[in-house]
């Protein structure tokens, strides 16, 4: 099976956003996001969405929610894209809280079927911990979780590696948590999520 590693995000470094396959066939660098709204080919939706979406935009190469909407109701704030499809493999992210009173932090999420059906990893430091979940039909089923004590006004780096029905969520490169799932067994898209009025911010999105 041929390996491709995707980097997504206006941010790696300065490589930028949506950079093709990498197979034996050398690429051409990407030119990256640009400022001002969310990455080109991506969208914002709301799970259990009431009143406004929020709104995202890529501010010097960091996508951020700018406006959560109505941030008191109990949404789940997603931008995300269907490509690249993502079934088994790694997905990391770095994620910075902001700010937040009902709720701070967030993660990626994968093999995203539309906004109601989606694997979460999530760190909350409001709530000092770190959790995946299950999201079908939108409603959102805990599948592991672990207590942490992390800086809540730094970067943190979530990764994710997926095989099968075999889920490991890992935090700034500690294994935290383990899960067996297969209720969302098929590739899908891709992205990241927050919710309520957490206004996180989100870099170097790796898809492998």
């Amino acid at each position: 099976m041929r390996r491709m590693a995707w980097i997504l995000g206006a941010l790696l470094g300065g490589c930028g956003g949506g950079e093709k396959p990498v197979d034996e066939t050398p690429k051409p660098a990407a030119t990256g996001w640009p400022d001002g709204g969310v990455p080109p080919g991506w969208r914002a939706e709301g799970t259990k969405q009431e009143g406004p979406l929020a709104q995202w935009a890529v501010e010097a190469g960091v996508l951020r929610v700018v406006d959560p909407g109505l941030g008191a109701k109990p949404t789940f704030n997603l931008c995300w894209s269907d490509e690249p499809r993502f079934k088994d493999g790694t997905i990391e992210v770095e994620v910075k809280a902001g700010e937040g009173e009902i709720d701070r932090g967030g993660g990626p999420i994968w093999r995203a079927r539309d906004k109601d059906n989606y694997y979460i990893a999530r760190w909350n430091p409001l709530e000092d911990n770190f959790r995946v979940y299950k999201v079908v039909s939108g409603e959102r089923i805990q599948l592991a979780s672990a207590d942490v004590s992390t800086d809540p006004d730094a970067w943190h780096v979530i990764r994710v590696r997926h095989e099968g029905a075999t889920i490991e969520c890992f935090l700034d490169g500690e294994k935290l948590l383990e899960a067996t799932d297969d209720a969302l067994p098929d590739e899908g898209g891709v992205g990241v999520w927050a919710k309520a009025d957490a206004k996180t911010a989100f870099r170097n999105l790796k898809i492998e």
